[in-house]
């Protein structure tokens, strides 16, 4: 009997001990619930303080008068498009003045604070021949804009190619290559940091009224992930820019904007374009085969546009030799030379070009 009562006793104890273990677990895992919610809370209002926050607008030199609602009310017009972005030639109500707005796709942009420090990079570039950053927007969706100044006499593909004769003037053809040239120049030598510019190309030289030049895009491919660099990277191919070596963008290098630029010397010289849709059974479709060949069977007529060559005066001087212009000749196609080990660098080709023009 009294090992049953034992028994009883301890049966009775064990089922108040496990009936105290389990109200403490109720109350351990409610007042944990508890703190995860106002945990999950806090985190959420956080989310979302750094959601309302995303809406930004970092101004650099020039661009001191932009403000947001001067930017997303602008009225602007669709002037390129290209799979990573919109171009647009917009009025900033705010200071009546043309800009220039490039919109990044999201889904083309790179992440994390490498998109930044290349933003901050690119907006600290000032040069008299390459194109400002004035500002960047970047909208709570993930919106992003690049603030620009706008250039009112269009794109260097365009001047070369519309049958407006002032693309045969030596003197424009010169001033033009020289602008490139220094900008370039400032871009690999003239900065702490060196920038590739990835995608120089004759729509990517801006022009004012007096057909100044001004490098646009440069580093532009930093700012996008690999996928959308690639693209561009495959859009220049296509024209004919791109140097044969490249085979990811990542890889650019100053050699290969050598090439792109020995390119665009071919087309100031020549009015045709890097890749000829329709050639002849004569023609190569590529520009610098095409100039090569025509070296070979002594084709010196086409070489260049004949009109360069027109007796007229500018400022005082004849403007070219045909000994001037075979020397600018041969400097592009050593910039276009499939070894990038033996393209000139940017110095070299500076010094050739005020050679020339001598």
């Amino acid at each position: 009997m009294k090992k049953t009562h034992t028994i009883k006793l301890v049966l009775g104890l064990a089922a108040t001990t496990l009936l105290l273990i389990l109200i403490l677990l109720v109350f351990f895992f409610r007042k944990r619930r508890a703190k995860n919610g106002r945990e999950d809370l806090e985190n959420m209002d956080r989310k979302h303080a750094d959601e309302a926050e995303m809406e930004d607008l970092i101004t650099f030199q020039g661009g001191e008068d932009l403000t947001i609602c001067d930017i997303l009310d602008a009225p602007g017009e669709v002037i390129g498009k290209s799979n990573y972005g919109t171009l647009y030639k917009a009025l900033m109500q705010h200071s009546n003045k043309l800009r220039l707005l490039r919109f990044l796709r999201p889904v083309c942009c790179a992440r994390g604070e490498e998109f930044g420090e290349v933003i901050r990079l690119l907006g600290c570039v000032r040069h008299p021949n390459l194109v400002p950053l004035l500002g960047f927007y970047a909208g709570p969706r993930g919106e992003k804009l690049l603030v620009h100044p706008f250039y009112r006499h269009g794109n260097l593909a365009e001047f070369i190619r519309d049958g407006n004769g002032e693309s045969h003037n030596w003197a424009n053809i010169y001033s033009i290559s020289i602008a490139i040239a220094k900008g370039l120049e400032h871009l690999h030598t003239g900065l702490h940091k060196p920038i590739i510019h990835g995608n120089i190309k004759s729509r990517n030289i801006l022009l004012d009224r007096n057909y100044q030049a001004y490098m646009s895009d440069f580093g532009l491919h930093l700012l996008l992930n690999a996928t959308a660099g690639q693209e561009m990277l495959e859009a220049s191919a296509a024209e004919g820019y791109r140097a044969p070596e490249l085979i990811k963008m990542k890889d650019a290098s100053q050699e290969s904007d050598i090439y792109s630029f020995g390119i665009i010397l071919l087309e100031l010289l020549s009015g045709k374009e890097p890749i000829n849709q329709d050639p002849t059974p004569d023609e190569d479709f590529y520009l610098p085969n095409f100039m090569r060949n025509a070296v070979l069977g002594h084709r010196i007529a086409d070489l260049f546009h004949p009109n360069i060559l027109v007796s007229n005066m500018h400022d005082g001087r004849r403007q070219v030799s045909e000994e001037g212009i075979l020397k600018f000749f041969r400097l592009a196609m050593s910039c276009c030379s499939p070894s990038p080990s033996l393209r000139p660098n940017i110095k070299q080709i500076l010094w050739k070009l005020e050679d020339i023009g001598k």
